[in-house]
């Protein structure tokens, strides 16, 4: 009688319960069905006989829809049901859906376990149930009750069952259908009266009796208030549609009151279209109503299933509804309520962080640069024991806050004794370590910085090499560096090197740009700006200091240093006269607040420094002198020394540790130097801090002493300190990068022909002078020449006026353009002018960003909330102002961070350097603090020694004492399967035609087609290795008839890429 829903209709009928107007049978043509339609007027439902779950249900809101609902419902009662007989009624709009379990014996006594309330529901598919029903009057529970075991009991119905009806807003029940089996919601049931109803129907079935089986109607006691949701496999976003996919991990919720029936999910699980989406079931039972929906809010929160999308966060947002909780939710509770579609995004920390350290350890860190026969240091350094809920004791930028900019430089000018800088959070580490030192490391060591450094000038800690090296390499966030040493040491000015009009890029950029930099960096906490231009170029100096100016920031406008004031070589413009009158331009045109002499090299020598210094003080008297020098050559501290005792009011230094080489001479030593040798100095002004002690530098050193050994494998800087520094002129910043660049492009063996090829590539050039950016060109016109076999310049001069392609390096012909301003020497002619018309490009003259339109930052902002919208709302990203400085910078490599972000989080800039740069070892555990109250235990547990049919491996983890599971390509594995046939093909040097790559690199561009037409020196490809681009040009005219490479294709030398 129950097995169809027709049949099921005639008898409520006929034993008086009521129906829902409907269709005595089946219907069987069209016409039937828009009769019934008319009779009892639209909306109607259209049902499969023989349906269920949802399935073979429409709702028809006029004839138009009728035919489209009927063929519908009939396929789908066909497919799920083997029946397409399809019946009608009148639909009730905003009923509940309430159903009441019953037992019956073979003996004709029926029971029910009380009623369900299930009218939260999708597509008639229940979602969430609760039992006893909330709200629900008493007599319309008896009544419920009572038509339940008159329509089970007048069939003699034998075993568990479902009486369901709908009820309507004036709590009138129209019976629906007898659900003659077990139910997916049973649970709920079975939770409130503790009756085992699986067990249950089994003895029944067997011939129990419920009175032997002590289940008689008065024994049922209902006990509190039980709610459960169905976890499954589907995406609400997305209008629900169905995931597939394999689980990385599943950890179900539990706890006191919180049942689990699981279904499909399990870590591992293997998720596909041929099952039932359910996972799980997810039941809370508490005393009440509210308290029940509580527990189960929390236990769905605490369910993590990675891998594939779940409707989690729906149920969640179901669970608080003022709706739900107040028990007047009906069936179209979700249709008229889209907020329950806004979710908070999944930021997944856990399972991507995760997926990180598998990444590392199947395929190793992807930062180049590191020497392998350099193994890192896994000891922790002792930390040194600091108070940090006591006040950090005044330091000078707490002078800086009260006086300002001018009051400060003023009281630094008045400071009887020389002051000291520190470059270890920034010069030091970009200087020896190839700018490889984290934010995590720095941020360590930084509240015992602010108590020793306390009498300190500043900190250097930003810009630079660090700027892009952040989200490059490190891949963190350069502003969240600043605003993070800023919370640490709110007691010493920060420092940063502002690269004049460039900002802290390569580059000119336009100057709203370069002033918003400057005013961003004020407003997370920077200080004193050292601004600079790469080549003394006024006009460049002058904008960034007027820049540094706007934003509020000290200004300390710097002139780069070269060459030898006591020796000047025969025709060298670097001489005591010219800086001289540079400084004179800074003070009196740029407003500076600081006079900084910046020797990148380490060129400047005591007796020098003495000269130089001298004259400035002599000049500008009222005007504070801040040194910065390199030990390249083993004279820092001496020439650090020598520019105190000629009237210098700051010199810079590092912590020991970091110290010497190419890096800024001992800060130790320094400082106990100067004590001696200013021990008759007066007292200091009140309201001066105190000055830095040597002893108070020891906790520092051993920290650093430890940590370096951390960051071994980029330990590209000299070995000592070298005389040959006075010859080739390499700044110490760059002396580290370089080394790492040209291991990367197969030259570490070649590091003394490199060297000797800087030295010739600063001659071919003019003799520049070499700081960040045009050291960058020095550096790779000498790789260049190196890779080329270009050993003199007459071999060059040669080359460049053959009639072959002599592809030079992009930062090359840029710098020989104008780009990067105007040397003070000129060009070098006649090289300058053959290049630019080679790449058939007019000179610059004048200041390469003053003809730049401003960059419309607001547009900027919307294209790349548009552009990374996915990452931005499915995990959580935010999009910064500051970010949209990043970008504006950095396009590319601001690009490439942000899709790391989505990948594997912003929390990975929290790892522990040791597993961040190094692959774990099995058995190796450690935590990480994600947030406030969120810690994460992580322990590697094992790693599948062979590969999958996807060229995959198998990592397992433990988190939080769960075992977690991350597949991970094995690119190096899966590139030797590959091997075959793909193996990069090699121009041949004696077939014109044929382009090949002029030095090693990854493919950035490509410029042409199959079929274009080139002329000699058209572009074709553009190369990129590490900062490098190179633009590859045809050598001879003519048709492009194949193309061997694409975007992201790596290619060696000679590389065939057309």
């Amino acid at each position: 009688m129950f097995g169809t829903k027709t049949a099921a209709r005639a008898l409520a009928t006929a034993h008086g319960v009521p129906v829902i107007p409907g269709t005595p049978g089946p219907v069987g043509s069209l016409e039937e069905g828009l009769a019934f339609g008319a009779q009892v007027g639209y909306p109607v439902m259209v049902k499969a006989i023989s349906g269920g779950g949802g399935k073979g249900m429409r709702v028809v809101a006029s004839a138009a829809e009728l035919n489209d609902a009927m063929a519908r419902c009939r396929s789908e009662g066909k497919t799920s049901f083997g029946s397409d007989a399809i019946y009608m009624e009148k639909f009730l709009e905003r009923p509940r859906h309430i159903e009441v379990q019953v037992l019956a014996d073979a003996g004709g006594d029926v029971v029910t376990l009380f009623e369900r309330n299930c009218s939260i529901q999708r597509r008639h598919q229940k979602v969430v149930e609760v039992a006893p029903a909330a709200e629900l009057p008493a007599a319309l529970r008896q009544r419920l009750w009572g038509y339940a075991k008159q329509l089970t009991g007048a069939v003699g119905y034998q075993n568990a069952g479902t009486v369901e009806f709908l009820v309507d807003a004036h709590d009138q029940p129209y019976f629906i259908e007898v659900n003659p089996r077990l139910q997916v919601e049973h649970t709920v049931t079975e939770e409130v009266t503790q009756v085992d109803i699986v067990q249950s129907q089994l003895r029944l079935a067997e011939g129990r009796s419920l009175a032997s089986l002590g289940l008689t109607q008065d024994a049922i006691k209902c006990t509190g208030v039980a709610i459960q949701t169905r976890v499954t496999s589907e995406d609400p976003a997305m209008g629900f549609v169905p995931c597939y996919g394999r689980i990385d991990t599943f950890r179900a919720g539990s706890g006191a009151g919180i049942r689990l029936d699981s279904a499909a999910g399990f870590s591992g699980a293997l998720i596909t279209p041929h099952y039932d989406s359910l996972l799980i079931k997810v039941t809370a039972h508490a005393a009440t109503y509210a308290e029940s929906a509580v527990k189960l809010h929390r236990a769905l929160g605490e369910l993590r299933c990675r891998g594939i999308k779940t409707n989690v966060p729906f149920l969640r947002k179901v669970l608080v509804h003022p709706a739900f909780l107040d028990g007047s939710a009906a069936t179209d509770f979700i249709d008229i309520h889209p907020e329950l579609f806004v979710f908070p995004p999944q930021r997944d920390r856990g399972n991507k962080i995760l997926r990180y350290l598998a990444e590392v350890k199947v395929n190793g860190h992807p930062m180049p640069g590191a020497d392998a026969s350099r193994p890192p240091s896994t000891i922790r350094p002792v930390m040194p024991v600091v108070d940090t809920s006591a006040p950090a004791p005044r330091g000078w930028k707490d002078v800086l806050n009260e006086g300002g900019p001018a009051g400060f430089a003023a009281a630094v000018r008045a400071h009887p004794r020389t002051l000291v800088a520190d470059t270890t959070f920034r010069d030091a580490h970009q200087s020896l370590l190839a700018t490889r030192v984290r934010t995590v490391d720095l941020a360590a060591i930084a509240p015992a910085t602010a108590r020793a450094l306390t009498g300190a000038y500043a900190a250097e800690c930003w810009l630079g090499a660090t700027f892009d090296t952040s989200m490059r390499f490190l891949r963190e966030c350069p502003w969240d560096r600043l605003r993070t040493l800023r919370s640490l040491m709110p007691n010493v000015p920060l420092q940063c090197l502002l690269r004049g009009a460039n900002a802290g890029g390569y580059g000119a950029y336009p100057d709203n740009v370069v002033y918003a930099v400057c005013a961003e960096a004020v407003k997370q906490g920077m200080d004193v700006f050292r601004v600079f231009d790469a080549l003394n170029y006024t006009p460049n100096l002058l904008l960034g200091c007027d820049a540094a100016a706007a934003a509020g920031g000290v200004v300390q406008g710097e002139f780069c240093y070269t060459g030898d004031v006591l020796s000047p070589p025969d025709g060298s413009p670097y001489t005591l006269d010219y800086y001289l009158r540079l400084a004179e331009t800074l003070v009196n045109e740029g407003k500076v607040h600081v006079l900084g002499i910046k020797d990148m090299a380490g060129l400047l020598k005591p007796a020098a420094a003495t000269a130089l210094v001298g004259a400035l003080r002599s000049e500008f008297p009222d005007t504070p002198i801040h040194v910065h020098t390199h030990d390249t050559a083993g004279t820092g501290v001496a020439s650090m020394l020598a520019a105190a005792a000629a009237g210098a009011d700051v010199v810079h230094g590092a912590i020991d540790a970091m110290a010497g080489t190419t890096s800024q001479p001992s800060l130790g030593a320094l400082v106990a130097s100067l004590a001696d040798a200013e021990a008759g100095a007066p007292p200091a002004p009140a309201g001066h801090p105190a000055d830095v002690v040597a002893n108070d530098l020891t906790p520092l050193h051993d920290y650093w002493a430890v940590m370096r050994g951390h960051y071994a494998p980029f330990e590209q800087g000299a070995d000592s300190t070298a005389p040959d520094v006075y010859r080739h002129e390499i700044p110490g910043g760059q002396y580290s990068n370089l080394k790492v660049q040209s291991s990367s492009m197969g030259l570490a063996s070649q590091w003394l022909d490199v060297k000797a090829a800087y030295t010739l590539a600063n001659r071919l050039l003019g003799s520049p002078i070499k700081v960040t950016p045009t050291s960058k060109v020095v550096g790779d016109l000498a790789q260049f020449l190196l890779i080329n076999k270009i050993d003199t310049a007459d071999a060059f001069d040669e080359r460049l006026a053959s009639a072959a392609s002599l592809d030079l390096p992009a930062s090359v012909i840029d710098f020989l353009q104008g780009k990067l301003g105007q040397p003070v020497g000129g060009f070098p002619e006649p090289t300058r002018t053959t290049v630019l018309e080679r790449a058939r490009l007019a000179p610059i003259t004048g200041r390469p960003g003053a003809g730049l339109a401003p960059l419309d930052l607001d547009a900027l902002r919307r294209e790349l909330t548009d552009k990374h919208a996915a990452k931005l709302s499915q995990y959580g990203v935010e999009l910064h102002p500051h970010d949209v400085l990043s970008a504006a910078l950095y396009p590319a490599v601001f690009d490439e961070w942000m899709a790391f972000r989505g990948t594997y989080s912003d929390a990975v800039a929290h790892l522990p350097t040791d597993v961040f740069l190094h692959p774990m070892a099995t058995g190796q555990e450690f935590s990480l603090v994600i947030e406030d109250g969120k810690t994460l235990m992580i322990k590697l547990l094992s790693v599948s020694e062979t590969l999958d049919a996807e060229g995959m491996r198998d990592v397992y983890f433990e988190l939080n004492g769960v075992a977690r599971l991350c597949r991970v390509v094995d690119r190096e594995a899966a590139a030797a399967g590959l091997a075959s046939g793909a193996i990069a093909k090699k121009a041949a040097p004696e077939v014109p035609g044929q382009v090949g790559a002029s030095m090693p690199g990854t493919v950035a561009d490509v410029k042409v087609a199959v079929g274009d037409a080139v002329t000699r020196g058209d572009p074709l490809v553009v190369l990129s290795a590490m900062k490098m681009e190179t633009l590859v040009s045809a050598p001879v005219g003519g048709s492009v008839t194949a193309v061997h490479v694409g975007v992201g294709t790596r290619r060696g030398q000679r590389g065939l890429a057309r």
